[in-house]
């Protein structure tokens, strides 16, 4: 099945936000361990090297990780 990578990373973002939400819910993680998750992978897409062609993409993913963390998706809740 091939499936284009907007959509594929569309489906993975909102199967890692529902298994944080999850996992904060069932006080499996605390908010805190899941907002450091999320920097980790900020961090990661931020300093890994950029294969040719995709010089944008790794730094859209980072801010877009930002901005969950900032609050502006609902893996933290009010």
């Amino acid at each position: 099945m091939t499936v284009a990578p907007d959509i594929a990373g569309l489906a993975a973002l909102a199967l890692c936000e529902s298994l944080l939400l999850a996992l904060n819910d069932h006080d499996v993680m605390p908010e805190q361990v899941i907002v450091g998750v999320l920097r980790h992978a900020a961090k990661t897409l931020e300093a890994s090297p950029i294969p040719t062609g995709e010089p944008k993409s790794r730094a859209a993913a980072a801010v877009l990780i930002h901005k969950i963390i900032d609050g502006h998706n609902s893996v933290r809740h009010p």
